[in-house]
């Protein structure tokens, strides 16, 4: 069994989570905090865990530190100043509205799902998590996992369709 130091976790998983998160909040600076509030979490208990576990352990801490963080917004409303959300980039401007376009188109299709599909979706084409490890995840059975993947693929399908 090899286990991972937290400096190599971070390394190899910093980018995956921190796309994940910001998929779930739609913020670069929410998203930065929860990646450090994830790795915070995990700093005591990533050494107990096997490697190939480290990666869906991680997703589950940030899911948690995400869903902290909206029953904290709950309870107050913070202002967000529209400034901070773009910063320079060293890509030209095309490369950034294409991949913004994109990205946003992507964002409308999968709002139009369910929850458990846009879960599903994110984990498994994404991420790539294998089906097991993206049902555990989930908290569901392996069956239900892939139905609920097959529908939410067969939904975008028909979205993409429609507006081509």
């Amino acid at each position: 069994m090899t286990v991972l130091s937290i400096d190599k976790a971070y390394r190899d998983y910093k980018n995956d989570v921190y796309r994940y998160l910001f998929y779930l909040c739609r913020n670069h600076h929410t998203a930065e905090d929860l990646t450090q509030e994830t790795f915070c979490r995990a700093w005591g208990h990533l050494e107990q865990l096997p490697e190939k576990k480290v990666k869906p352990w991680l997703f589950r801490v940030s899911h948690n530190a995400y869903i902290d963080k909206l029953r904290k917004e709950s309870r107050s409303s913070p202002y967000e100043n529209e400034f901070f959300y773009r910063f320079a980039a060293e890509e030209t401007p095309e490369t950034c509205m294409l991949r913004e376009e994109n990205r946003l188109e992507l964002y409308n299709h999968l709002s139009l799902l369910s929850q458990s599909q846009q879960q599903a979706v994110l984990l498994y084409d994404i991420h790539g998590f294998s089906y097991q490890e993206a049902a555990s995840l989930m908290e569901i059975s392996l069956s239900k996992f892939k139905i609920t993947l097959y529908r939410a693929r067969q939904r975008l399908r028909s979205q993409s369709n429609a507006t081509a």
